[in-house]
Parts: structure tokens; sequence; C-alpha cells
């Protein structure tokens, strides 16, 4: 699958190498593709992934995944040009610079705003809810980490379970993307367990069934 990410940061860049392990083709856009930054991470990643501009992402890719600070969401996705029947997967989460709560919440989602500014994109949102030290290694003797996904499109939601379930997490489907509203709080309890609570980063939710 050709997957294009916009926002190659720490999330982003976690994601890709792994993607690319599994045998995805692998587009970052970038505003600066020749940049040195953007030459090592290629390197770390490899199995030929390539750099392009934010512009040229959307062209070469089925699926693209946003992890872009929430701030710079808006323009990231209006510099990808026309977005109409791509499959975005929104690992965005507007917080707060302080980390103690969301800009958006409740009555709306950050998720709902990128399908609003996405035109005709197919978003599901997914992979905001661990750091991304999980993301790179999610293995616990306990069980699988949970990773809920939401989204209004039934095709672009397999997919993305897919995505999911072969990067080791346990895909569940929390139902239509206004879910989101519950998903990125929930997003914000991890962060707060893990950097303000005392527990670190090395954690993660697992859903019991009996």
């Amino acid at each position: 699958m050709n997957i294009g990410i916009i926002g190659a940061g720490n999330v982003g860049g976690t994601l890709g190498k792994r993607w690319a392990k599994n045998g995805h083709n692998i587009v970052f856009a970038s505003r600066e593709p020749g940049g040195e930054k953007m030459k090592q991470l290629l390197h770390e990643t490899g199995h030929g992934a390539t750099a392009v501009s934010n512009s040229q992402v959307a062209r070469s890719s089925d699926v693209l995944l946003l992890s872009t600070p929430w701030p710079a969401t808006e323009e990231a996705l209006k510099s990808a040009g026309d977005l109409a029947g791509k499959t975005i997967i929104d690992a965005t989460n507007p917080l707060l610079p302080s980390l103690d709560g969301l800009s958006v919440g409740c009555t709306d989602s950050a998720a709902e705003q990128v399908a609003r500014w996405a035109t005709g994109a197919k978003v599901v949102k997914a992979l905001n809810t661990v750091g991304f030290n999980i993301m790179a290694d999610n293995s616990f003797t306990a069980g699988k980490v949970a990773m809920f996904y939401c989204g209004d499109d039934a095709d672009a939601k397999k997919t993305v379970a897919g995505l999911i379930g072969e990067l080791g997490f346990d895909a569940l489907d929390a139902g239509p993307l206004k879910q989101a509203r519950l998903l990125e709080p929930f997003a914000l309890l991890w962060i707060t367990l893990a950097l303000k609570g005392g527990y670190g980063r090395d954690i993660g939710f697992e859903l019991l069934r009996r």
C-alpha cells in the first residue's frame, strides 16, 4: 500500500518506519524534502521511502496519516491540495500547550474538523491514544494494547483496522467519526497519566473480554 505521512515528527516517523518494514511504500510530506532532518529519517526508514512536498503527497498515496501538531493541521491539509476520496488516518490531538486540556471537545472534535477541512476525504480517527514509544514497541506480557478507531466510511475503517492490526495493536471499532469526541479525551488521559501522573510512558490500555 502507498502510505503518505503528513507530519514526520515522532509519531509520523515511527509509524512510517514500522509500515515500511511491513512492506508498504512510504512517502513523507515535508516543507524541505531535501533537508538534512528528512535525509536522516529516510535513511532510518529505508525500504525505498521517499520525501515530497506537501502538495505532492496526496497524488502518490492511497492512505494518508495525519500526525501534525494541532495548530499546524489546517494549513497542512490545505497545502496538500485535493484530498477527495482519500482515506485519512487522523492521529492528531487538539492539546492545549500546557497539556491541561483540549482546545476542541464535547460538542466537536479535531477529527470532525479535519473532515470539514479535507473536503470529500474519508477520515478515520486512530493511533492517537498512546505515545510514539508504544507505537515503536507495543509488546506487553499481559496482552495487546487497545487501539480504538472511528469513522463514517466502512471501507476506510476496514483499511485502517488492518494497518493498526499489523502493528500489533488490538484494533477496536468505536463507531462513527463523532466518537472522536471520546477518543481525544481518552488520549489526554494517557498523556496526563504518563507525563504528570507518575506512571511513565511505558503504559497502555487493554480491553478485557469474557
